[in-house]
């Protein structure tokens, strides 16, 4: 599907997937079982869990053909995204034109930050 813009909020159980047209928005869940690790004293690891590479292709696949896209969410899970597209899907990673921390919003809430952020960008360049 082609869009000009388009919001992903993501952490490491699912991901939004916001155009801004309501009709085509998707949201896509993790099928790893995320949890909290703690890294303890004296203990071998880093107390993360390991990246789902499989859920952060699923969520890149779905932007395939968008021109321009804003990458939000709570905590590394968006980090670990832009990571993984410019290793497997550079041609992707491109059009992530940036990556913000926002909490939990609500579907509405995003596309409304989104709409409020992408509108300087498109003055910007004349749109």
């Amino acid at each position: 599907m082609t869009a000009n813009h388009v919001v992903i909020w993501i952490d490491h159980k699912e991901a939004h997937i916001l155009y801004f047209d309501a009709q085509k928005n998707s949201l896509i869940k993790s099928e790893s079982p995320h949890t909290h690790l703690h890294h303890k004293a004296n203990e071998i690891g880093s107390g993360n869990a390991p990246e789902d590479h499989q859920f952060f292709h699923k969520v890149i696949s779905a932007v395939v053909n968008v021109n321009e896209i804003l990458v939000v969410g709570p905590g590394s899970a968006k980090g670990e995204l832009l990571k993984h597209a410019a290793v497997h899907d550079s041609a992707i990673a491109k059009h992530i034109i940036s990556v913000e921390t926002v909490d939990h919003p609500t579907d509405g809430q995003i596309l409304a930050y989104a709409k409020k952020y992408f509108q300087p960008v498109d003055g910007l360049k004349g749109n």
